[in-house]
């Protein structure tokens, strides 16, 4: 059995950086989701501003819980009855979606109705894992170790919340949950045999699910990407748009506001395939900036969970840093037609308030995990040998 023990500890302000960096990313992805729904939102509500109120909105109860992810003790995460009712309640919400509950949006129940607000499941399922794996891992390090007490409940953990987000269906969720599962494995130490090992499973799955599809919908959606003009009206049609509008914005794009492809071609624009708007409207150049700002968030994250001053808190701020830069590699893969068509919003700059919620309170616990500081020796026991 394993226990941190922890020396004297002291607040300081949180990273600066993260700050900034996360600010930047909100209040440009304010204006790209008015820009964007503009006229989607004319469209479908009947004036330009539903889209924009709503984000506002979003924005504002978001720093609200970024705040108080941020100040409240991390610590208080890493409680066992906290981390098992966290994961626990998130089990439930994604058993909820598939009943009279669930709500059914363009083909897909993914959604829970509370009066005027919806929750996404899918989204909480993701900081849920975080949490417990991180508690679980870090309770008694040596589990990460162990076949038997790491590797197959945390493959157990990963097939539960794969298999519940597929039904609603939401592949990239699905795999999101279980790719930030195996980097927090990863990084708390597991072997490499036993990563190898997952990698496999994993891929098998994928496979079954795709090819064992009866009507051939799942197979058809993975490899229209190869050639989406093949299919430009049909399965194609958004990600033709999506390379029409980034091939239209150029080096230096068309200016802000004066996108084509927004003109009712890309549907809804503002959700998973802004990043094409941005492209069109701003340029590559932009959009190479915003990738040089997630590339710093993650160098960030990853500092801070090197400098975290606990073994739950480096796990945690990996976590964190793990679902950013896998949700930003997965959005841009979608929108370059790199990869098959999936559900993966751009981090803090796509609409979505489930989402943005989601990414502004787990900034918010990766910049409380930076506020801590262990002056003397961070010890971890355990049964047969100290570790400092």
């Amino acid at each position: 059995m394993a226990r941190a023990v922890y020396k004297r500890t002291k607040m300081r302000s949180a990273d600066f950086m993260m700050l900034v960096l996360t600010l930047i990313l909100i209040i440009f992805g304010v204006i790209m989701v008015f820009s964007s729904s503009y006229y989607w939102s004319i469209d479908q509500y009947g004036q330009p501003y539903h889209f924009l109120i709503r984000d506002i909105f979003w924005v504002g109860s978001g720093f609200v819980l970024m705040l108080g992810a941020m100040i409240v003790d991390y610590h208080v995460l890493a409680k066992q009855k906290v981390a098992v009712g966290l994961l626990i309640l998130s089990i439930l919400l994604l058993g909820l979606v598939l009943t009279p509950l669930g709500q059914n949006i363009n083909g897909a129940t993914r959604w829970i109705g509370i009066g005027p607000l919806t929750i996404m499941p899918g989204e909480v399922a993701k900081i849920c894992a975080i949490i417990f794996v991180s508690w679980y891992l870090s309770d008694k390090p040596e589990r990460v170790l162990s076949w038997i007490r790491g590797v197959i409940p945390m493959l157990l953990l990963g097939g539960v919340y794969a298999g519940l987000i597929m039904l609603q269906p939401n592949m990239s969720t699905a795999i999101t949950v279980v790719f930030i599962i195996m980097m927090i494995m990863f990084v708390a130490g597991m072997k490499y045999k036993h990563l190898f090992v997952l990698m496999g499973i994993g891929a098998a799955g994928m496979c079954a699910l795709i090819f064992m599809d009866k009507d051939g919908y799942r197979l058809k959606r993975v490899t229209s990407f190869l050639d989406p003009f093949k299919d430009a009206l049909g399965d194609g049609y958004q990600v033709v748009q999506s390379l029409l509008a980034l091939g239209s914005g150029g080096l230096t794009g068309v200016g802000l506001g004066k996108s084509i492809q927004k003109n009712l071609y890309l549907p809804e624009p503002q959700n998973d395939f802004i990043l094409a708007i941005i492209g069109e409207e701003l340029g590559f150049i932009a959009i190479i900036l915003l990738l040089l700002v997630y590339m710093l968030m993650i160098w960030g994250g990853i500092r801070i969970a090197m400098n975290a001053p606990d073994r739950f808190g480096m796990l945690l701020a990996s976590g964190v840093t793990a679902m950013i830069g896998i949700q930003v590699l997965l959005n841009v893969a979608v929108v370059t037609s790199s990869m098959p068509a999936t559900g993966v919003t751009l981090p803090f700059i796509s609409y979505g308030g489930n989402a943005l919620w989601m990414f502004m309170i787990s900034m918010g616990i990766l910049l409380n995990v930076s506020r801590h500081r262990v002056i003397g020796t961070n010890t971890v026991k355990t049964e047969n040998q100290e570790i400092r």
